[in-house]
C-alpha cells in the first residue's frame, strides 16, 4: 500500500467526521499544530516511517483547543491508534474511565524506568504505565532587557517587593509591565497556579487540586490578594481578554509589554530582530515557602478502542529513545524525559534546566492537575477576577459550589 502523510485542520471537526483507518493504517491524532511543534513531530514521523516501511500513517493535526474539547469524542468512539496528550490529572481521568491503554509491556521491553526515571511517575497508574512522556518544559517570566534598562531596573526582581516596584517602574515608563493574552483561558491558570505555589506551598496546591481544599479558603483568598497587586494598578496590558497568547506575542515582541509569564515553548517563535534582547528570570519568591515550579509533560498514548494496536506499540517505543528525543526537542525548545537525550545547547533552555533542577517540587498546570471539568471553570474565573478584581469573592464562592459537585461533596 502507498504510504502517505495526512493532514488535518480544524474544519475536520465536522459532525460524522472518522479519524479511524483500516487496520494496517497507523491514524495519529495530535494538538502539536503551532508551527515549530509541528515541524519536529513531521520531521520524526518521515524518521519512524523510513525505519518501518511497511507501516502507513496517517496523521491529523487539529489546534489545541478543539482538541481538547474532542478527543473525549475519538476516545469513546471510532479511536484514532496513537494520540498526542498530557500527564497528571488529564491522563488519569481518561485511564480511569478504561479509554487509555495499559503500555507497562512497552515500558520493560525497553527498559524505560530506567531511561525515564524522573517522569515514569507522571504517567503510572497503580504501577501501570498508560503513556509515554516525551518533553517536559519549564514555566517563567521571560522579559525585554532593553525594557528594563530604559526603565531603570538594574536586574530582574527576586521577590514580591522587587517584583511591584519593577511593574510600576515600567508603567511609568510607558509600558504595560505584564503581556497576557487570556482569551483561551489557560494562561491566566499559570498566574494562579504560581501565586498558589509562592503563597501556599505545593502540599496545599495539590489538596486544591484534588477538591479537598474550598475554594473560598482563606489561602485561595489570599492569591487572589496578591493577584489584586497586578490588576488593580493595571500591570497587565490592556484587553488581554481579547488575544489569545499568539494573538498577543507581538505585543511583547514590539515592545509595548515588558514580561509575559509563560512555558518554554514560546522560545521558538521569538522573532531574530528581538531574540538577543530577550531574557528569562524564576517566578519571584513570596513569603517562606520553597520555591516550587510548574513542569508540564507532554505524552503520547494508546487509545484502549484503537485497531491498530501492534503499530501503535512500535511508535510509542520509537518515542521513547534517547535520539529521537534529542531531535524533537531541539526543535521544541524543551527538555527530554530520556536522561541519555542531549538538551540542546540553548541560552532559555538551559536556565530553565538549571532552575528546574533546584526546584523544590513540580506541578504539572492547573488544568493538568485537578479535574478537567473544574479546570475549565476555574480558567473561566480567573479570567473574569483578572477583568473585574471586585468579584473576587463572588467568584470564589460560585467556584466553590462548583468544586462541590464536581468531587460530590
Amino acid at each position: 500500500m502507498t504510504k502517505f502523510l495526512r493532514f488535518a485542520t480544524t474544519a475536520l471537526f465536522a459532525v460524522g467526521l472518522s479519524t479511524t483507518a483500516l487496520a494496517g493504517t497507523l491514524v495519529i491524532n495530535s494538538d502539536q499544530s503551532d508551527p515549530a511543534p509541528r515541524k519536529g513531530m513531521e520531521a520524526l514521523i518521515e524518521k519512524f516511517k523510513k525505519e518501518n516501511p511497511d507501516i502507513d500513517v496517517k496523521l491529523n493535526v487539529f489546534d489545541k483547543e478543539s482538541y481538547k474539547t474532542s478527543i473525549r469524542n475519538w476516545l469513546a468512539g471510532e479511536s484514532p491508534d496513537v494520540v498526542y496528550w498530557y500527564a497528571g490529572e488529564r491522563m488519569k481521568f481518561f485511564v480511569d474511565r478504561k479509554l487509555f491503554e495499559d503500555v507497562s509491556d512497552v515500558w520493560k521491553a525497553n527498559k524505560a524506568a530506567e531511561a525515564m526515571p524522573s517522569t515514569v511517575g507522571s504517567v503510572t497508574v497503580d504501577g501501570k504505565q498508560y503513556g509515554v512522556p516525551y518533553t517536559y518544559y519549564n514555566w517563567g517570566l521571560y522579559y525585554r532587557k532593553d525594557l528594563f534598562e530604559k526603565a531603570g531596573i538594574q536586574q530582574p526582581p527576586k521577590t514580591w517587593a522587587e517584583f511591584l516596584d519593577a511593574c510600576a517602574k515600567l508603567k511609568a515608563s510607558g509600558v504595560a509591565p505584564i503581556v497576557i493574552g487570556s482569551k483561551a483561558l489557560w494562561p491566566t491558570a499559570g498566574w494562579f497556579d504560581y501565586l498558589n505555589l509562592r503563597v501556599n506551598g505545593m502540599d496545599y496546591h495539590m489538596k486544591l487540586m484534588a477538591g479537598q481544599v474550598p475554594y473560598n479558603d482563606a489561602g485561595v483568598k489570599a492569591v487572589f490578594d496578591k493577584w489584586a497587586e497586578l490588576i488593580r494598578p493595571g500591570y497587565f496590558i490592556e484587553n488581554h481578554a481579547s488575544y489569545t497568547w499568539q494573538e498577543s506575542q507581538p505585543l511583547f515582541y514590539q515592545g509595548k509589554g515588558a514580561m509575559y509569564l509563560i512555558g518554554n515553548f514560546i522560545t521558538p517563535e521569538f522573532p531574530a530582530d528581538v531574540r538577543d534582547k530577550m531574557d528569562f528570570f524564576q517566578f519571584p519568591k513570596i513569603g517562606d515557602q520553597p520555591m516550587f515550579e510548574d513542569a508540564p509533560t507532554d505524552t503520547v498514548h494508546i487509545p484502549t478502542r484503537a485497531k491498530n494496536k501492534v503499530d501503535a506499540k512500535k511508535f510509542l517505543a520509537f518515542y521513547m529513545r534517547a535520539d529521537v528525543q534529542t531531535e524533537l526537542n531541539a526543535v521544541l525548545r524543551q527538555i527530554p524525559t530520556n536522561k541519555d537525550a542531549k538538551p540542546t545547547d540553548d541560552r532559555f533552555l538551559q536556565a530553565g534546566y538549571k532552575m528546574l533542577s533546584a526546584a523544590a517540587g513540580t506541578a504539572q498546570f492547573y488544568d493538568r492537575d485537578t479535574d478537567p471539568s473544574l479546570a475549565q471553570e476555574g480558567m473561566k474565573a480567573f479570567q473574569e477576577f483578572m477583568i473585574i478584581p471586585d468579584r473576587g469573592d463572588e467568584i470564589l464562592t460560585r467556584l466553590e459550589a462548583r468544586r462541590k459537585q464536581v468531587f460530590k461533596q
